[in-house]
């Protein structure tokens, strides 16, 4: 494995917890808490390889470029498709930023056994962790497959 896989590495754990919170949602909605709570407690630890991944990536990234060189990976697309990536961009990072804190106090009110605020927090915490988790594997898309930087 090289610096240039971590990427992939990622997005691919980032359509995981994806799946797991798809799963996790089905199980909920059709009662079977057992097999929810499962799939969530696999989506949060796949969500948390990532983040470790994906930090160490920046590092990595950072060490091997050198003072004072860009460690951010280029957006190759122009025109309409780049304000899209943009806005897509933005709002992946700040609420990826906030579900660094939703999603865990969202599992800590399950493991109390504080169902009824659990299930209010996840009705407002799981739309954000399911767009964060799908605009990451589109983010990748966007920058490695799709339009990936000339040069």
């Amino acid at each position: 494995m090289t610096l240039n896989d971590i990427p992939a590495l990622n997005a691919a754990l980032n359509a995981l917890a994806t799946l797991l919170m798809t799963a996790g949602f089905i199980f909920i909605k059709s009662g079977n808490k057992n097999a929810h709570r499962a799939s969530m407690l696999s989506a949060g630890v796949v969500s948390a390889v990532f983040l470790v991944g994906y930090l160490g990536h920046k590092f990595l990234k950072g060490m091997a470029a050198g003072a004072g060189e860009a460690v951010h990976t280029q957006f190759g697309g122009e025109g309409a498709i780049r304000t899209v990536y943009y806005v897509m961009l933005i709002t992946h990072i700040l609420l990826a930023i906030s579900i660094a804190y939703l999603v865990p106090k969202t599992f800590a009110l399950a493991f109390k056994g504080d169902f009824e605020r659990h299930k209010k927090w996840a009705r407002f915490v799981f739309p954000i962790w399911y767009y964060v988790s799908i605009t990451g594997v589109l983010v990748y898309f966007f920058l490695y497959q799709w339009w990936p930087a000339q040069g």
